[in-house]
């Protein structure tokens, strides 16, 4: 099924649409998850626990649970170093900033808070665990970001990053989720929590300015001398996100024609344009949330926004008005590989198994090495850590990348660097991202993609988790015979939970939905439109048959 767009889609919701903020910050502390109702328990998915307040998913219980399990697994591991904390511009994100550290401090838990109370991105909270860390062997440093990235103003959420930098892997998240839910069942009796005036002086509780320490290291990762000599003219909407007052300092420190369009914060998120369904998202890549800058484009050389824990990023070119996250992520890989020579050269490229084949072209003409993996940051931690993937990507406009010297930046998703990446690739090339997304696919191949959803009860959803190869009863897709059928990502063998299908020009990857009854086919095509439309009817007739199957 195609998503129908709402007629809201694209403009400013009416003041009546707009969540009451008051109704939502009382929902947060006065309703109670049951724990017994699956879905008023802590779950941590790709991206960390997130819920809605009304709904008893995201409330006062669940961040007090989080914050104790996080204290717990931190001793289990030895892990004794700072806990460094951020939170972003959902209404949510204070109160619960507020019960987090009133855990921390109870627990003894050394803590740096924001200085000043900043909005706290997420990259500038892996940076600052990096930077922390960087040759220590004990005392290791680790972090929490209190965010729900782009959702709706009435979403919250929470994210643990371990020594690492990066998302935490599934055993850790996995053993925060369960004692966080055994905490739930016991009414967070065994929380250990003092008031928050009492947190905040507390002697474990320290300022840090992320800001400063994030924006005077981005010299070494982007070229400002050259944005600055070929006068490249930008601008920025940070969409009411955590890095809102990060852009001036950018500009100022580093001399470059940056304007902010926006520096407004409003927990309604009143400004922003409805997405497709008529729903606030503040997501960079979706055209309708986008409006604004579009609308803009002709004015700078290139523009660019970020989600609201600035994670992601959204690329305007005056070329080609908003770019797909798949266009500009292939022309990112194409232009860093030939212009980072202090990368190590066998650096490879992390993508994940949805993103776009043309990316493997590229890196196969770069004589790069393809490390593909299923979907989740997290898979591209160690490598940036170590420096073996130059650069990891996902398709829904999440990247990061090494330093100009080839060590490593964040661990995590970075919205600001490819943002300004964006103006270092335009004064270098004397083209827009969306000029050079075009010479490449006539280089190429021009890639033709979509995705569908399509309804799933959720034994059928565990039975396309499980689907293996050999269920899959056809040898062509689309009129072409079919090369490779994985449920196990070629990059890493770990398990894409779904299927992924691949032709010679052109593929398919099904996958349960986390969070709905539903599936989602990917498909991408490198001949046309036609055979895009006959890849995902041949997609959905395939993974319906199999779903059918006892």
């Amino acid at each position: 099924m195609s998503r129908e767009t709402s007629p809201l889609a694209g403009r400013p919701l009416p003041p009546s649409e707009l969540v009451d903020i008051g109704k939502l910050l009382a929902a947060y502390v006065d309703l109670q998850p049951d724990p017994g109702v699956p879905a008023q328990r802590v779950v941590f998915g790709t991206s960390g626990h997130r819920g809605i307040a009304f709904a008893r998913s995201f409330n006062e219980w669940h961040v007090l649970a989080i914050s104790q399990s996080i204290c717990e697994y931190r001793k289990n591991q030895g892990i004794d170093g700072p806990l460094f904390v951020g939170a972003d511009t959902h209404a949510l994100s204070q109160p619960a900033f507020e019960n987090t550290l009133e855990v921390l401090a109870a627990n003894g838990v050394q803590t740096m808070i924001s200085a000043d109370g900043e909005f706290t991105p997420t990259p500038a909270i892996s940076h600052a665990i990096l930077v922390y860390n960087k040759g220590r062997k004990t005392g290791l440093a680790d972090g929490i970001v209190i965010t729900p990235s782009h959702n709706p103003p009435d979403n919250g959420g929470f994210k643990y990053n371990p020594p690492n930098g990066g998302p935490a892997d599934t055993d850790v998240t996995g053993w925060i989720q369960n004692r966080a839910n055994a905490l739930l069942d016991g009414s967070v009796r065994q929380v250990r929590r003092v008031p928050f005036a009492q947190a905040r002086r507390a002697a474990t509780t320290h300022a840090h300015d992320y800001l400063d320490a994030y924006v005077a290291d981005l010299g070494n990762v982007i070229d400002f001398d050259v944005i600055r000599s070929a006068g490249i003219r930008m601008g920025v909407d940070p969409l009411g996100g955590a890095g809102v007052h990060y852009w001036a300092s950018i500009a100022a420190r580093y001399q470059i024609d940056l304007t902010v369009v926006s520096a407004e914060v409003d927990p309604q998120f009143a400004f922003m344009p409805a997405d497709w369904d008529g729903r606030i998202r503040m997501d960079p890549s979706s055209a309708h949330a986008m409006q604004r800058l579009i609308g803009l484009k002709d004015r700078y050389d290139v523009a660019f926004a970020c989600d609201t824990d600035h994670d992601r990023h959204g690329i305007v070119a005056r070329s080609s008005g908003l770019l797909q996250p798949n266009h500009y992520l292939t022309v990112m890989i194409d232009y860093l590989f030939r212009h980072r020579p202090q990368w190590n050269p066998r650096a490879a490229v992390g993508k994940t198994l949805v993103s776009t084949a043309l990316i493997d072209r590229v890196v196969e003409r770069l004589g790069r090495k393809l490390y593909e993996v299923p979907v989740g940051f997290k898979w591209f931690s160690s490598g940036l850590f170590d420096s073996s993937l130059g650069f990891g990507c996902e398709e829904s406009a999440g990247a990061s990348f090494l330093r100009r010297d080839g060590l490593v930046w964040t661990t995590d998703k970075d919205g600001l660097v490819p943002a300004l990446l964006s103006a270092e690739i335009s004064a270098r090339q004397g083209k827009d991202p969306g000029q050079l997304y075009t010479q490449i696919t006539e280089d190429l191949g021009r890639p033709f993609a979509d995705r569908v959803e399509a309804a799933a009860t959720p034994a059928q959803k565990a039975r396309l988790g499980k689907l293996r190869p050999d269920q899959l009863r056809r040898d062509a897709l689309a009129g072409e015979k079919i090369e490779q059928v994985f449920d196990r990502a070629p990059g890493n063998n770990a398990a894409i939970g779904g299927i992924k299908v691949v032709a010679q020009s052109g593929w398919f990857a099904a996958r349960p939905s986390g969070t709905e009854d539903i599936y989602k086919i990917y498909a991408e095509s490198f001949r046309d439109e036609a055979h895009l439309q006959l890849i995902l009817h041949e997609a959905q007739s395939i993974v319906d048959a199999a779903l059918a199957s006892p």
